[in-house]
């Protein structure tokens, strides 16, 4: 329970909840700057002529809900069931599997540009909780990056 605690704790300092805030409360802007990208891409042409308010959705709830993704409420086990979902439903829509990746990517990709370009870190205690968030980031897209992939997998076998 301790170390629960712990890490409860850490996702509500000051630092990451200004860091979760700000990416939520700008979900709109960051999902026109991936969906600007996606139709830039070369290598994603399901998604350049899928529906756009569509894709537009489903960017957007990823980063409106970045807070509920990270919280320690949120289960491993509701991780893998979400994306897994996900990259079945992504390939029965014809999407390739790559074309996911770079979504996904991309999606990463524009969260970390947006608290890059706000400068909010000011202490070394703030880059600390800056970089705990950083790794829990990273670690919720791997997730979904293999959970979605076998999703897909999962569906081919069908």
């Amino acid at each position: 329970m301790e170390k629960r605690e712990a890490r409860d704790s850490l996702f509500q300092t000051p630092a990451s909840q200004r860091l979760v805030d700000l990416i939520e409360r700008n979900a709109a802007e960051l999902t026109s700057q991936y969906l600007h990208d996606v139709k830039q891409q070369a290598g994603m042409p399901t998604y350049r002529s899928f529906n756009e308010k569509e894709v537009y959705s489903r960017a957007f709830r990823v980063y409106s809900q970045l807070g509920k993704w990270l919280s320690q409420e949120t289960t491993r086990d509701q991780i893998k069931k979400y994306w897994m979902s996900l990259g079945h439903d992504r390939r029965a829509e014809g999407f390739a599997l790559s074309e996911i990746i770079q979504s996904l990517c991309l999606i990463r990709r524009h969260l970390w540009l947006k608290v890059e370009s706000e400068g909010l870190i000011d202490t070394a205690l703030e880059l600390y909780q800056a970089i705990d968030l950083y790794n829990r980031v990273m670690v919720f897209f791997d997730r979904a990056l293999y959970y979605a992939a076998l999703g897909y997998e999962e569906k081919d076998r069908e």
